[in-house]
């Protein structure tokens, strides 16, 4: 394929690219790009705002680039700051390992395993003298670092910034620097990193990098506000993520929960359907069919065929019927009387936080007993039965209750 054609492929879906003039000129070469991602594991498990990256990643590789999967097990001890208001806690050696025991056979789900190079930058970071370290520190200034937008607004507002929290980019540049990276990829939150590693590579002696940046994947609890995406960016932390380890039917569940104006956005920048076939979905397809149609391609991506159809149908019979699911789990509540409170059954059987919660969901109609809806608060079971009680209704739990 001639630069040209891969420079259009790769430019698909890029927000920054510096610089793709750099770029066309590298790809005219007709020599293979290393390529540089990196990864600081601070969790062990991926989830789809990291394949935005990965895809972007494969699409090099099948153009016959060279992909280096950068995990940064010594960065992740110090703290990536961005978008940080406080202080990141640190993490040792030990829990960072851990959560990087996982990362490339997860990964591995979307790269090509025989084109991508693993490398950890703890290999050069670890060995680097003190002499080196303040050699790093020497090439960038204090006021250049503090252009950032998340140190600039803690410097303004007098919260702590910490010398190990201002070293970061360098850290993260200087890997650049080691791999002698043609190209870097990131989330547009991390341009300013990416820039420090393009800027350090001049400085010492080497050609500079060209960064490309993709765009950040919201939560699937984002909200769309006056025609804008509104939410934070997808994460566990946040608990607004589908992991790329999650069960078939768990993450079909998550797509599914996707908002009806957000999932075109999930389509953009994770589908693998063509330009036509996201306009026909979205002229013919009401919003619960585009986002079947979104989980099933997910599923069957991360698992296969087979798994997204049986996710399907028992997210239907769960979610979206009358159907009860084969694995209702039984428990058992204890009572010192005849009765006992459906609110606190609710709340023994985990179908609600508390009592009070569980008053709640009653009153609202949230709770079905024997499949009829129940909205009496004070509405008792009697020892001795056995009930099957349902709570929600788009995102539905079972319990069988047996009063005891």
């Amino acid at each position: 394929m001639n630069a040209g054609d891969q420079l259009e492929i790769l430019l698909r879906g890029c927000v920054d690219v510096h610089d793709q003039d750099d770029l066309l000129r590298r790809l005219e070469t007709g020599k293979p790009l290393k390529i540089k991602a990196g990864f600081d594991p601070t969790r062990p498990d991926l989830h789809l705002g990291h394949t935005v990256l990965m895809q972007k990643m494969r699409q090099f590789q099948e153009l016959g680039h060279e992909v280096q999967f950068l995990i940064g097990d010594f960065t992740a001890m110090v703290g990536d700051p961005t978008g940080r208001n406080d202080l990141r806690p640190r993490l040792t050696r030990p829990e960072v390992l851990a959560a990087a025991a996982t990362y490339t056979e997860q990964a591995f789900k979307i790269l090509d395993r025989d084109a991508t190079t693993v490398v950890y930058n703890s290999e050069w970071l670890d060995k680097m003298p003190l002499s080196e370290m303040i050699e790093l520190a020497a090439k960038r200034t204090v006021a250049r670092t503090l252009e950032r937008r998340d140190f600039m607004e803690r410097f303004e507002s007098h919260r702590d910034i910490y010398i190990h929290e201002l070293l970061y980019p360098l850290l993260q540049g200087y890997d650049s620097v080691a791999l002698e990276s043609d190209v870097e990829l990131g989330g547009t939150d991390q341009l300013f990193n990416l820039m420090v590693g393009r800027d350090l590579m001049t400085r010492y002696g080497k050609t500079p990098q060209i960064v490309m940046t993709v765009p950040i994947l919201e939560g699937i609890d984002a909200k769309m506000v006056d025609s804008v995406v509104v939410g934070k960016k997808m994460s566990k932390s946040a608990d607004n993520y589908v992991g790329l380890n999650d069960a078939p039917v768990e993450m079909y569940r998550k797509c599914m929960q996707i908002g009806d104006d957000i999932i075109w956005r999930f389509f953009d920048l994770l589908s693998d359907k063509s330009a036509s076939e996201l306009s026909t979905l979205k002229k013919e397809s009401r919003p619960l069919q585009a986002k079947a149609s979104f989980a099933n391609e997910m599923v069957t991506r991360f698992h296969d065929a087979e798994a997204a159809a049986a996710a399907k149908k028992t997210f239907d019979s769960t979610y979206m019927g009358t159907g009860i699911p084969d694995d209702v789990p039984e428990i058992d509540v204890p009572t010192e009387g005849e009765h006992l409170l459906l609110a606190k059954a609710l709340a023994a059987a985990k179908l609600a936080s508390s009592g009070s919660e569980g008053r709640r969901l009653i009153t609202q109609g949230g709770v079905s007993v024997n499949e009829e809806r129940v909205r009496d608060r004070q509405h008792q079971l009697d020892r001795g039965s056995r009930y099957l009680v349902r709570v929600g209704s788009k995102k539905r739990r079972f319990a069988y209750i047996r009063v005891t």
